[in-house]
């Protein structure tokens, strides 16, 4: 069997024909998507299209109205949180953290499920303080950081959790453009090393600086439907990004970097500037 983060099996998360409805009013709608060990799954979408639902969904958080999702085979809702913990670790929009606690102590108390000494949790905790360059922050009040850098506290956590499968919500959150690259740069590497990964953005610009190599596809997200479901390299990612988000866009290339580059239109007269 093949076995990696941490020692606990690979885990294949699944979602089929899920539908979600609020007050008779469905959030998502017959959506199926697969994720393994060493993909990259770049979930996208206009705001309100579903993708954090479908985030807490694939968690077993949210009622189904019809379908399945089962990691490992197992129905992600008969799971206990510690049996959920060792298969997928989840880094929310916003983390909610307010206890009096210092960032050291936020990020070990992550590892709950390995049921370890202070010593090692500790341990695990200044590894993953170093991936993501927030070392310097370990003995600081979790109260005291910036925005930007509770965000990269919470990817901290979210590692140190040492599960197969990342679920994350928008990791580049409140991030400046360099460590925002950086943290896109840092979830690929973690794909490439084996790791699950479904990442929700908005921001589409980042999809041009993934590298190419690897297992990524990108899927898009409207109204609660699987509007597409793509490779990175696909020729015709480009066309549907624009598709999905109703905008002008074309990929350019400047000295060996790639970018998405946005046609602005001006309005034509008579129509409101943002219609």
């Amino acid at each position: 069997m093949d076995r990696r983060a941490g020692g606990d099996a690979v885990t294949t998360l699944a979602l089929s024909a899920v539908t979600v409805a609020r007050r008779g009013v469905e959030l998502l709608t017959d959506v199926s998507l697969t994720l393994t060990a060493g993909e990259l799954v770049v979930l996208v979408g206009p705001n309100g299209a579903g993708k954090s639902t479908l985030l807490r969904a694939a968690l077993g958080l949210v009622r189904l109205a019809r379908g399945r999702v089962t990691l490992d085979d197992r129905e992600a809702t008969s799971l206990s949180p510690r049996e959920r913990a060792a298969r997928v670790a989840w880094l929310p929009q916003t983390s909610g953290v307010s206890e009096p606690l210092t960032v050291a102590d936020h990020v070990a108390a992550a590892r709950f499920r390995f049921g370890e000494n202070e010593v090692r949790a500790r341990q695990g905790a200044a590894r993953a303080l170093a991936q993501v360059d927030a070392t310097p922050l370990a003995s600081r009040p979790l109260a005291s950081l910036s925005g930007g850098e509770r965000q990269r506290v919470a990817l901290a956590a979210v590692l140190a959790q040492e599960a197969p499968l990342l679920l994350l919500d928008e990791p580049a959150n409140h991030l400046d453009p360099r460590q925002r690259r950086e943290t896109f740069l840092l979830v690929a590497r973690l794909a490439r090393a084996g790791r699950g990964i479904l990442c929700v953005t908005h921001d589409i610009g980042v999809l041009a600086g993934l590298p190419a190599e690897g297992s990524t596809r990108v899927v898009g997200l409207r109204g609660g439907r699987v509007a597409f479901d793509l490779a990175l390299d696909s020729p015709a990612l480009t066309g549907h990004l624009g598709e999905l988000f109703e905008l002008r866009l074309s990929l350019a290339e400047h000295e060996g970097e790639r970018a998405l580059v946005t046609w602005w239109t001006q309005p034509e007269a008579g129509e409101p500037p943002c219609a």
